[in-house]
């Protein structure tokens, strides 16, 4: 009886298994592409981080002195707290506006077609156009387009991007504008599958868009917003491009990044044994990063 109950499990699990193939094999090329293009270079940049390289030809074990060298850098600990500006300005001005656009869009009765393809827009622009065309804009003296504005306003010129206070919050402002319209196509995604039926009901009743949006719309979308969120905390920890293009990280530093000066290790100073070790060191602060913010949202919840 035993052994017969055993054989009905067993067959149950080749069958279940059986059945899974095909859907592993669909998968199979991806897994394959992710562990090739993103945990093979992780890996290897993990491996790297304790050697002295020549290029990429390992010249000699050195242990922990690529860490030591990099966190005992003068600029290293400006260059972090220079990153952590550029995730809060870009959370600040990045995060609720592609809520805000998808919410009034989602309210439109018409023309709704219109304003998602205006906003999904930028979106396709190429990152460096996205950079040179903002830095025409924020150009100083008279030549650029905020400057024309003000100076017709009767208002003297001013320094944009020459600024050190400015400087972050307005290369975040090019970054959002660049990026908010794949997020913005998410929200909107998402609030189409809200009960049309209870948010016409609180429409009847007279509740505004604010109420609206705080009572229904928030509850439902908590968990791509949280998940967003996340994205948005790592994707801004890594800004590069646009530092690079618009300031080079000035002036005087003030625009430098975490990955910029990554970029600086590998191309420019021919350091790559240093590149290898700050991105080893990036990737562990995103990882705590990640990993606390987990935890919060656990604890929160329960």
């Amino acid at each position: 009886m035993i052994k017969k109950s055993t054989d009905i499990k067993k067959n149950k699990g080749l069958g279940a298994l059986r059945r899974s193939v095909p859907g592993w094999l669909l998968i199979l090329p991806t897994i394959l592409l992710f562990i090739l293009i993103v945990w093979r270079p992780i890996l290897m940049a993990f491996g790297y981080s304790f050697f002295k390289l020549k290029g990429f030809e390992v010249v000699e074990f050195i242990g922990l002195k690529n860490f030591m060298d990099v966190l005992s850098d003068t600029n290293f600990l400006k260059t972090l707290w220079n990153t952590v500006q550029y995730v809060l300005w870009g959370l600040l001005i990045g995060f609720p506006l592609p809520f805000i656009i998808a919410v009034f869009i989602n309210e439109m009765t018409k023309t709704k077609g219109f304003f998602k393809v205006v906003s999904y827009l930028p979106v396709v622009i190429p990152t460096i156009a996205t950079c040179l065309i903002w830095e025409m804009i924020y150009a100083d003296g008279s030549g650029g387009l905020l400057n024309t504005v003000l100076s017709a306003c009767g208002i003297a010129p001013m320094n944009w991007l020459s600024n050190s206070k400015l400087v972050i919050p307005l290369i975040s402002v090019t970054r959002t504008w660049n990026f908010f319209g794949g997020t913005m196509i998410l929200y909107l995604a998402s609030l189409q599958s809200v009960d049309q039926s209870l948010y016409e009901a609180a429409r009847l009743d007279g509740a505004g868009i604010i109420s609206r949006v705080r009572y229904i719309l928030l509850p439902h979308m908590s968990g791509i917003l949280m998940l967003n969120l996340v994205r948005d905390i790592i994707s801004i920890f890594q800004v590069t491009e646009q530092p690079l293009v618009m300031t080079g990280g000035g002036p005087n530093g003030a625009s430098m990044s975490l990955g910029l000066t990554n970029y600086f290790y590998a191309f420019k100073y021919n350091q790559l044994d240093k590149s290898m070790a700050l991105g080893v060191i990036t990737f562990v602060l995103l990882i705590g990063l990640t990993y606390l913010y987990f935890k919060l949202e656990k604890k929160m919840n329960d």
